[in-house]
């Protein structure tokens, strides 16, 4: 199987995605890392490639500039999309894209089904979800949205590896106790979407990591886990902030749970829990 991965091989999911590629699949590279908001050059591209599989790994996460930065922001996660949807068609690819748990709203606190209403309160999310619905209308047969929630990983930055700086330096944190997720390992969310893409599967799934936390729940699974493997060689504080006490430009969910079953049943496989992923990406560390 031919596959071209988006995005910078610097991102933690793209990193990833490259150090755990299943035995028989193809890598296609081209001479200079693609920018996907320029139409001309995705659509050439993957006409020159013709790669069976598209991973679509390229995202503009930063939530909080979004707000202001509205154009970036949309040209990566809703017009690059149409781009790849686009182009895929053209080559008769599959494409495979990663979404985000912030195209949900408040809900009412349980997990949140594929089909569930969708009603994101920031530009991040907004745009997000203007990608998804553009792909599920252009390639109804031929793509998948996979979205996932608090990625971390050994490589690039991320809460993890902020946390563990901050602890260092300072021996106390504080962060949001009422802000309710699933942290996600970049390796395993990666190995699903291979699974995935081997599959052609089509449609929405959820992947993250199994059980929920919040941030402050995170954080002190962090810094356990972290004084055990040597990681940290001082106690940490870590104290419970409200929403309130620590705003922020953009919006964010207070409960974003995403269902794992059905994305379990359908790949055949079952991801571990959040905190038994954290164990291993830390020892990577040490």
């Amino acid at each position: 199987m031919r596959v071209f991965i988006t995005g910078s091989d610097r991102g933690q999911l793209h990193w990833e995605l490259l150090r755990s590629k299943p035995a028989g699949i193809t890598l296609l590279k081209l001479p200079e890392r693609l920018d996907i908001t320029d139409r001309t050059l995705v659509l050439d591209a993957i006409k020159q490639l013709s790669p069976d599989v598209i991973i679509n790994a390229a995202a503009y996460t930063a939530v909080d500039k979004a707000e202001t930065d509205k154009e970036a922001a949309a040209a990566v996660n809703t017009r690059a999309v149409e781009t790849l949807g686009l182009a895929a068609a053209t080559a008769k690819a599959h494409l495979v894209h990663v979404s985000t748990d912030f195209v949900f709203g408040k809900g009412d606190g349980s997990p949140f089904v594929e089909d569930a209403n969708v009603d994101p309160v920031s530009v991040y999310g907004k745009t997000k979800l203007a990608g998804e619905r553009i792909l599920i209308n252009a390639l109804p047969d031929s793509s998948l949205i996979v979205r996932t929630a608090w990625v971390y990983s050994s490589h690039g930055s991320n809460f993890v590896k902020t946390m563990l700086r901050l602890m260092k330096e300072r021996g106390e944190v504080g962060v949001i106790a009422d802000q309710i997720g699933s942290p996600t390992w970049a390796n395993a969310l990666a190995r699903a979407l291979w699974s995935a893409a081997e599959q052609k599967s089509v449609g929405v799934m959820h992947w993250t990591g199994a059980g929920v936390a919040s941030w402050y729940d995170f954080a002190v699974a962090i810094a356990e886990e972290g004084r055990l493997l040597g990681l940290l060689d001082n106690d940490v504080i870590v104290n419970a902030l409200t929403t309130e006490q620590f705003p922020t430009p953009a919006a964010r969910p207070h409960f974003s749970v995403l269902e794992l079953t059905r994305t379990w049943n359908r790949l055949g496989i079952k991801g571990a829990h959040w905190r038994e992923d954290l164990r291993i990406m830390l020892k990577e560390l040490t």
